[in-house]
């Protein structure tokens, strides 16, 4: 925890007014006994407070001043404004970036790459009446959309919304920085906000959907066989040339180990053809993402039923995330982030320095090889 600013996160407190009448437990246990919940896998509220009481000549020295109780607990992610520890998450993520800021890809890319996606985390709709889906009347749930640095695989932008909010919005809210190329899958296909993000000078590489009508202007030879076509041209139709009026590139590649189709329309002229499909190979990171936050952080069960209670705990798992690949960056650690928190699960009332702990008894342990979703054979 000496990887948050004290000071910060009172700033955070004191702008959402988070403290307003609390008179023994503050934001910053609130923020300690949820992170405490995330490290060590507790899976409700009582839970967590049988943990902390379990050793409470240890709290004092933990940072926890109030008296835990489940609902002081309950009360207090009911109550106090989650844009705290969003505004704590962000901080962080500028941090971690910063770190992360070196990593290379495998292609030669100088610009800054983001993927663009969604994970739903399904909720009871008798409990959640709030995040009731938008067709199914007997479904509902919870969707973090993300927007991942592809460099280090931290998440840039995040939002919080019920399942009933299309993935397309998020091209509405997330800021376009000029120069950044975004790759997204078919869900995100919207010619007018496409067109938007060209007017702010960013790119962009998202599959095609398989009605496409578009008409080519010329073809760019490839040599490598694999890319069947690259063109130039634009959409055929009223309505989607009225919504994007300029040029734009179509390509079509073909994977031959798994045979697969895949179009790809980008403004990217000056890219290569097969750059822009290892590009889109890297949006399986964000996937990675989600996948990794739901098997080690507690995500998917939740511990209030609000929305305030389902928003505090979805950003104090990204704090706990984030905070997570700072100390692994920052103490030049081998192991993966898995591996980190696995053993900082079992220390967490032991005063020993993370140090010794995370680099004793890991000689020789390496990053996993991960598995991408389009398994193209680019050698």
């Amino acid at each position: 925890m000496d990887w948050v600013h004290p000071q910060q996160f009172q700033r955070f407190v004191e702008c959402h007014r988070g403290d307003y009448k609390a008179q023994t437990f503050s934001c910053w246990d609130q923020f300690l006994c949820m992170a405490f919940a995330q490290l060590t896998f507790r899976e409700s509220l009582r839970d967590i407070v049988s943990c902390l009481r379990a050793r409470p000549g240890m709290l004092y020295h933990l940072g926890i001043r109030g008296s835990v109780a489940r609902s002081t607990l309950a009360d207090a992610n009911e109550t106090r404004p989650w844009q705290i520890y969003a505004d704590l998450a962000h901080s962080l993520i500028r941090r971690a970036r910063e770190l992360y800021r070196g990593e290379e890809l495998e292609i030669d890319l100088k610009n800054t790459a983001y993927a663009l996606d969604s994970t739903t985390v399904e909720v009871c709709i008798g409990l959640f009446p709030w995040a009731k889906h938008r067709h199914r009347a007997w479904s509902a749930g919870v969707k973090m959309h993300t927007m991942l640095d592809l460099r280090g695989s931290i998440p840039a932008y995040i939002t919080i919304t019920p399942s009933r909010i299309h993935d397309v919005n998020l091209l509405d809210s997330f800021p376009h920085e000029p120069g950044s190329i975004y790759v997204m899958d078919r869900g995100y296909l919207d010619f007018g906000r496409l067109y938007r993000l060209h007017l702010d000078e960013c790119f962009y590489v998202i599959r095609a959907k398989s009605n496409l009508k578009f008409i080519r202007y010329r073809s760019m030879p490839h040599p490598d066989e694999r890319v069947r076509s690259d063109q130039i041209g634009r959409l055929r139709g009223f309505y989607p040339r009225k919504s994007y009026p300029e040029p734009l590139r179509k390509v079509h590649f073909f994977d031959p180990v798994s045979e697969l189709d895949l179009v790809f329309l980008t403004n990217l002229h000056d890219a290569d053809a097969l750059s822009i499909a290892r590009l889109y190979k890297y949006r399986w990171q964000v996937e990675l993402f989600f996948k990794w936050i739901k098997q080690n952080l507690r995500i998917k069960a939740f511990y209030g039923n609000s929305m305030n209670a389902v928003q505090t705990q979805l950003w104090i798992a990204i704090c706990v995330y984030v905070l997570v690949a700072i100390m692994k960056k920052q103490l030049h650690l081998p192991q993966s982030l898995h591996s980190i928190l696995q053993v900082l699960s079992v220390h967490p009332f032991e005063k020993v320095l993370l140090a010794e702990i995370l680099t004793e008894g890991y000689p020789g342990e390496t990053e996993p090889i991960i598995d991408n979703q389009l398994k193209f054979n680019f050698l």
